[in-house]
């Protein structure tokens, strides 16, 4: 089953997927696509063939179509008994998650995946937080979650034109920090609290890309149980411009900054006094104060081999 979001990547995942259907079909494998048209009917559409184990059930388009399709497998916090994996089609703005997973860009070598590559177990992330509506809701990411100027910058983002691809991350990133105040944030990571007067963001990832091509948490694995924390501290604007270049690499934890500190952890607390979104998959659902919660092995992606 593919699950279509024609609007990813500013309508690139329509146009490209036209093509793709004309030559599908010779790929020797039977399936169907379904069209998404509004915000979260990939969730609907992927936990009904979730429930039937359709073998495959693909997202084609970008992470926040990924994030949707992820949460089809998940039902009251709880991954659905199922047979069925889970694969990706990079159509989209971002392409975060690809990175990490080594998923090709083009469209004939991630069908390849598909069809040819090797099942593994990831995990995945749990998160209860608070909605728009001020009530609590959980929801499921499988890339990178935040708090603080990377949930800003994923509502202007999803607000705005996505027409500039990928760098459009940066351009809204750079246009946020002009703006942006640092907020203080408690977080407690497995029990252990830290208290943060003045934080950036805290990142929380399980895999290690996130804002167009940021490689955040270079150690990170979506194997290995744990989330890899960032805090960032009291970064001003400056010092974070000329920090991109490092984060872009992944240098950036190496350069033993006071105001960045990585931490491992299975649950992850982040409250503020203040209003301060979150971000999860480069989706932006609502605000803290949020818990993040690992769920080891929770998910079968095909992966290339």
């Amino acid at each position: 089953m593919f699950i279509v979001n024609p609007a990813s990547g500013a309508g690139k995942a329509g146009r490209e997927w036209s093509a793709v259907e004309q030559w599908l079909p010779s790929a020797g494998f039977q399936f169907d696509v379904a069209r998404t048209t509004r915000p979260l009917e990939a969730t609907e559409i992927a936990q009904r063939a979730v429930r039937e184990s359709r073998p495959v059930v693909v997202a084609v388009g970008g992470d926040g179509t990924l994030n949707e399709v992820v949460n089809g497998f998940f039902h009251n916090g709880a991954p659905i008994p199922t047979t069925s994996k889970l694969a990706m089609v990079p159509l989209g703005t971002g392409g975060d998650f690809r990175r990490t997973m080594r998923i090709p860009p083009d469209t004939r070598g991630a069908i390849e995946v598909i069809t040819g590559g090797l099942v593994r177990r990831l995990d995945a992330g749990c998160v209860t937080y608070q909605s728009h509506d001020g009530s609590t809701a959980v929801r499921h990411f499988i890339n990178i979650a935040d708090a603080g100027y990377g949930g800003e910058v994923v509502r202007r983002v999803n607000t705005g034109t996505k027409a500039f691809g990928g760098v459009t991350f940066k351009i809204i990133g750079l246009t946020t920090l002009l703006s942006w105040k640092n907020k203080p944030m408690t977080v407690v990571i497995d029990g252990v609290p830290h208290e943060l007067k003045k934080a950036q963001q805290v990142v929380v990832a399980n895999c290690q890309y996130f804002g167009g091509g940021m490689r955040i948490a270079p150690s990170a694995s979506p194997t290995d149980g744990v989330f890899d924390v960032i805090l960032i501290g009291d970064a001003g604007k400056l010092e974070t411009i000329r920090g991109i270049g490092d984060m872009t690499s992944g240098k950036h934890l190496d350069q033993h900054n006071p105001k960045m500190e990585l931490m491992y952890g299975k649950r992850v607390s982040v409250t503020s006094p203040e209003l301060v979104r979150i971000d999860l998959d480069g989706e932006q659902p609502g605000f803290l104060p949020a818990l993040f919660e690992i769920q080891p092995g929770a998910i079968e992606f095909i992966t290339p081999r």
